[in-house]
């Protein structure tokens, strides 16, 4: 008896639907109805492009598909829903949990996801905090290009909060700083990162870390030139850590108003990235008290153990803190469309740790 099938036309695209035991959906061609090479069948097998193979139909996440990207692309785009992020904050050793997380639907069609770690109190990351997506929200409805939004809010964010410690009777919130990690995505397959600070942005792409920052401190060359002609200095405490007028150990921030003059900036590095789905399996945005203590393919190994996003965000911030991180230890994790499809084997780490002089590991 031939299997039942339905076809249903969705813009320039005939979806068939056949009883299968797997519930698979099957893309062609609109100009045919026969198994061809096609955008759809990029290895010309013969086999059209099935929805598993993007790891969200016969594993743990299922989402629709999202019509007019996957139009524009050429390819299956599959949402990406805040319901389906993980996030975890845990206060660790410290008397005080200085760490922000902020996930946001921006626009309709962009996604705004943030991590921003506190020093010197937490005023000036419940700034960013409070303020970052507003800023960020007036420049996307003026400016097309991501990037320039993203150097443009961490600017501006930067010049309210000294405004608003200007005005305020508080003196403390001149030494108050924050890094600031943000990531917006757009259409679910433009993803850009700015970065300030040591928070970290990692791309796990078919089971490989991929950095998407890289942390500002006194030991990049091109830092430390900065803050030297500048008019600060560098010194190196009792454990071989770097810090900025023997103050700060990060050559970027928002905040630290007692620094700017000595070259501590806000301007973000920024950097543009187009998602795979068929082979990105998640975005992980991490604090330091994370960063110390696991270096990125280790982070990428533990969550891509894990079923779930909150179960892996969960994982990994107790994880940090059982390995001897004493600081706030703070992850959001964003899944994409290969989420559970490149599994690693077992992940065993040794808790007998040689810490590099500088505290932070690759």
């Amino acid at each position: 008896m031939p299997t039942a099938a339905l076809w249903v036309r969705c813009g320039g695209f005939l979806v068939r639907r056949r009883a299968l035991p797997s519930s698979r959906v099957l893309f062609h061609s609109a100009a045919t109805t026969i198994l061809s090479s096609s955008r759809f069948d990029p290895d010309g097998s013969g086999c059209p492009t099935m929805w598993d193979t993007f790891g969200i139909w016969d594993d743990r996440i299922e989402e629709s598909i999202l019509l007019p990207p996957s139009i524009k692309y050429g390819k299956p785009i599959p949402k990406v829903s805040l319901s389906k992020v993980g996030c975890a904050s845990l206060i660790g050793r410290r008397k005080e949990n200085e760490d922000r997380l902020r996930i946001f639907q921006m626009t309709d069609s962009i996604l705004y996801f943030a991590v921003f770690d506190g020093h010197g109190g937490s005023q000036a990351a419940d700034f960013c905090h409070k303020y970052m997506e507003r800023y960020i929200k007036d420049l996307v409805a003026k400016e097309e290009n991501l990037e320039l939004v993203l150097t443009k809010a961490f600017l501006e964010i930067d010049k309210a909060l000294a405004s608003h410690v200007h005005f305020s009777a508080d003196a403390s919130l001149q030494t108050s700083g924050s890094t600031a990690t943000v990531a917006l995505l757009r259409d679910s397959v433009e993803l850009v990162v700015g970065s300030v600070g040591d928070s970290r942005a990692l791309l796990c792409r078919k089971g490989e870390a991929i950095k998407l920052t890289v942390d500002h401190t006194p030991e990049r060359k091109d830092e430390r030139k900065r803050i030297k002609k500048s008019g600060g200095y560098v010194l190196w405490n009792s454990l071989g850590q770097p810090h900025i007028n023997g103050r700060l150990a990060m050559t970027r921030s928002i905040g630290d108003l007692d620094l700017k003059a000595v070259g501590v900036i806000a301007e973000p590095e920024t950097k543009r990235i187009t998602l795979h789905h068929a082979h990105d399996n998640f975005l992980a945005l991490t604090t330091d008290g994370i960063n110390f203590i696991m270096n990125s393919q280790e982070i990428c190994d533990v969550i891509s153990q894990c079923h779930e996003p909150s179960e892996a965000a969960q994982r990994i911030s107790e994880q940090a803190l059982q390995y001897g991180s004493e600081d706030n230890s703070s992850i959001i994790v964003v899944p994409f469309g290969a989420w559970g499809k490149h599994k690693s084997g077992d992940v065993s780490f040794s808790f007998s740790r040689s810490f590099a002089p500088s505290g932070r590991w690759a």
